[in-house]
């Protein structure tokens, strides 16, 4: 029997701008095995929360799936009902999303945010809701849960209304959890913690996670896989150890070479950062049938403006795999 719990293929996710038809989420493809950690990493705008909503069937009005499949053991949900799709979220797959301020409702209590979940998916009364929502709010490690409960969000701190939204998520014991930049504006040494917190989880319940993050230290902590995201494609693939000592495609490399502590043995950093050239494309550039790295790629030739690449398997163990036409460098 497959390990495999999520399996996206050839995913095309498209908007209706002023400007016409674009695609956010160009043919992406990746799969996720149970208890597996994959992090998405990639500029903003790249479509990496554009997945997550995709996954969690929650695109703006303006989008839709236009083609592709997500298969969510094994079955398609893309075109799922209604009623499916509100039994899968915060039951099957859950998501912690980037702002708890604005996610979690001011004017209810965190326990009785809590114990909503517990009685939608879990038929729970809410003396017993109650009750787990406490042995929750302990498992992410809020002291005092028993009285934490009654408190609204704003009588919270960042680091601690971030853990309620991971307690919320957990809540129903889901398969797979997605983290959305789950430390956006938090300090670093509370960073540190939601992400020991997030991993530890991950090992002890064996619950498959998608972290969302520019944050390529974070995955280097996290996860065990990475994809690379670049204008709605997916670039580069693979595990975390490969890519991060042998990136092939340019982009890739420029994002691990802004973050020089990254690599094992950096035992000296660099005077100045380097940095990556140009910007990301407008959306409108998204779709085009060329490389849309090209204009900020070094190993830039003719090829790269004619077509875009493809997504080919590399290295000896074929774990690996980008798109890229000069994967090891421009041909002289």
């Amino acid at each position: 029997m497959s390990d495999t719990i999520l399996d996206v293929k050839n995913l095309r996710v498209e908007f209706n701008t002023r400007g016409g038809i674009v695609p956010v989420l160009d043919n992406l493809s990746f799969s996720l095995d149970r208890g597996e950690r994959i992090g998405f990493v990639g500029e903003s705008g790249c479509g990496k929360s554009m997945t997550a909503l995709a996954l969690m069937g929650l695109l703006p009005s303006i989008g839709r799936v236009a083609s592709g499949q997500i298969l969510f053991k094994g079955q398609d949900i893309v075109n799922a009902s209604t009623k499916r799709m509100q039994d899968i979220r915060g039951n099957e797959i859950s998501m912690i999303f980037q702002e708890p301020m604005t996610s979690l409702n001011p004017v209810f209590t965190i326990g009785s945010q809590i114990a909503e979940v517990l009685h939608r998916h879990r038929n729970m009364d809410k003396s017993e809701a109650l009750k787990t929502a406490v042995d929750l709010l302990d498992a992410v490690k809020i002291p005092d849960a028993r009285n934490r409960i009654a408190s609204y969000p704003h009588q919270m701190s960042g680091g601690q209304r971030q853990r309620v939204m991971i307690a919320i998520a957990l809540a129903c014991e889901p398969e797979i959890l997605i983290a959305d930049e789950p430390t956006t504006a938090l300090d670093v040494t509370v960073q540190a913690e939601i992400f020991d917190l997030l991993r530890d989880i991950g090992v002890q319940t064996n619950t498959a996670m998608i972290l969302i993050t520019h944050d390529m230290g974070a995955v280097r902590q996290m996860a065990q896989r990475m994809l690379v995201m670049y204008a709605g494609r997916k670039v580069e693939e693979g595990t975390v150890d490969q890519i991060i000592k042998s990136p092939r495609h340019p982009y890739t490399k420029g994002l691990i070479s802004c973050v020089p502590h990254i690599r094992k043995g950096a035992d000296r950093l660099p005077n100045t950062l380097p940095e990556i050239d140009g910007i990301v494309p407008d959306i409108t550039s998204f779709g085009k049938d060329q490389c849309l790295f090209a204009p900020r790629c070094e190993r830039l030739t003719q090829q790269c403006l004619d077509r875009k690449p493809d997504h080919q398997m590399i290295g000896k163990a074929e774990q690996q795999s980008v798109s890229c036409w000069h994967p090891y460098g421009r041909q002289t």
